[in-house]
């Protein structure tokens, strides 16, 4: 077996355990990071890091794990590691925490011009501002409520506070005398369906994604 396929297959089995600490391949688990467990759970389950394309377009979001795979499988190289300087360490090998990874091959994906409405990317779109009052945005709103045949699209939802959303109810904006602070629509942009995955957009990100979309 070569020393490459060895790490493969070491990999295969660590990703069969879910770790309390980051577990690579090596033969052993160790400790990864200085911090407690939880907060080192807390990352590998929640980390998110964004992967390019080899020509450096952005394809998708994934988890930390799939990341920490991709690069010690050789299929891809850390572009941008944690600010922090966080690494992952096996018995024979330390890789850092990525932000940003990049595919070592090309992989050709199939243009879709229909971007979908997700929670994550309405809110994205809104800047996470209430459509009616521009305060901190906790939920989705339909302007026209789906009680009163109003669609679940992009043009019928905007991002919303907890308090308008209380107060709008099933009224139509009329009956309030409430106006749209934008009109809303479909998000222009190609980044827009990566969005559609995360909540939180790390700051390395932001030269890869359309100044539209970031």
């Amino acid at each position: 077996m070569t020393g490459r396929n060895a790490k493969a297959a070491s990999l295969d089995g660590a990703q069969q355990r879910v770790p309390a600490l980051f577990t690579l391949p090596g033969g052993r688990a160790q400790e990864a990071l200085s911090a407690p467990v939880p907060r080192s759970a807390s990352l590998w389950g929640r980390r998110r890091v964004l992967l390019l394309n080899a020509t450096y377009e952005p394809l998708t979001a994934i988890s930390l794990r799939r990341a920490i795979v991709l690069v010690l499988r050789e299929r891809a190289d850390v572009v941008h590691a944690d600010d922090a300087g966080l690494a992952v360490h096996s018995a024979d090998i330390a890789v850092p925490v990525p932000s940003v990874i990049r595919l070592r091959s090309y992989v050709k994906v199939p243009y879709r011009a229909v971007i979908p409405m997700t929670r994550a990317a309405l809110m994205h779109r809104d800047r996470f501002r209430c459509g009616y009052c521009a305060a901190k945005a906790t939920t989705i709103d339909h302007i026209v409520p789906r009680s009163r045949g109003g669609a679940h699209s992009w043009e019928n939802c905007v991002a919303c506070c907890a308090s308008c959303n209380h107060r709008k109810a099933d009224h139509l904006l009329s009956e309030l005398g409430w106006a749209l602070r934008v009109t809303p629509g479909a998000p222009k942009g190609r980044h827009w369906r990566l969005l559609a995955t995360v909540k939180e957009i790390d700051p390395a990100w932001t030269q890869y994604i359309d100044a539209g979309a970031a």
